[in-house]
């Protein structure tokens, strides 16, 4: 079984779909992981960034670094007066990743400078929430074709439980709505609006599972 990193693992939405695909997966992140269902490491990111030999211990890495910066949903929280993140830490992060020589993916929110991402929807996995998300990788991995229209209106999972959102638009009403919606019943709502749906890791996964050893890297 492949060993699997995933930096600023959150909740472990991305964790949960690599599992599923067949990966043994360890989490690193800031936060307590009382909810993270695999083995987790508390602890910056950005210090085990510069062990490369602890990252080359692993066969693949996925990370998510912060992307307030570049979400949309960052003017939503203008127009509400709530606080938002100046980071960016993509660059430091893609460095270090080039410098292990692993395989590795790096997730992040339309508009991120990522390089030559590919693209995943929601409604691609016949989810209830759309959420398009980018994924940059040094191995050859295949997007998703959008089917917004047999999706219908999508349930938000952004911004507060129940919000109505200026110039239309809505958030779930419960939070078992965002959880059936996403795809992750152990999480709470501040977690679900960080987190991606574990169907499109598993859909990373299984493509990368697939790929004969020698193509695993570009």
């Amino acid at each position: 079984m492949m060993k699997l990193l995933d930096l600023y693992c959150g909740v472990g939405g991305a964790s949960a779909g690599y599992y599923k695909a067949g990966f043994d997966v360890t989490g690193i992140d800031l936060k307590h992981g009382r909810r993270y269902p695999y083995k987790y490491i508390k602890g910056d990111v950005l210090l085990y960034l510069q062990d490369l030999d602890f990252l080359r211990s692993f066969d693949i890495i996925h990370a998510s670094p912060p992307c307030q910066t570049h979400s949309i949903t960052q003017h939503l929280r203008n127009a509400q007066g709530k606080s938002t993140s100046k980071l960016d830490l993509i660059p430091q992060t893609r460095a270090a990743l080039i410098a292990s020589g692993k395989p590795y993916v790096i997730e992040n929110v339309p508009g991120s400078p990522l390089i030559n991402p590919i693209q995943l929807c929601g409604s691609s996995f016949a989810l209830q929430v759309r959420r398009h998300r980018l994924f940059e990788s040094n191995m050859k991995l295949t997007g998703s074709v959008c089917d917004h229209k047999a999706q219908g209106r999508p349930v938000g999972v952004y911004g507060s439980l129940n919000d109505q959102i200026p110039k239309g638009g809505k958030t779930a009403t419960t939070i078992d709505e965002g959880r059936d919606a996403m795809g992750m019943p152990w999480a709470i709502w501040t977690e679900l609006v960080e987190a991606i749906p574990p169907a499109y890791s598993e859909y990373i996964g299984k493509q990368i599972i697939n790929l004969p050893s020698d193509l695993r890297l570009c």
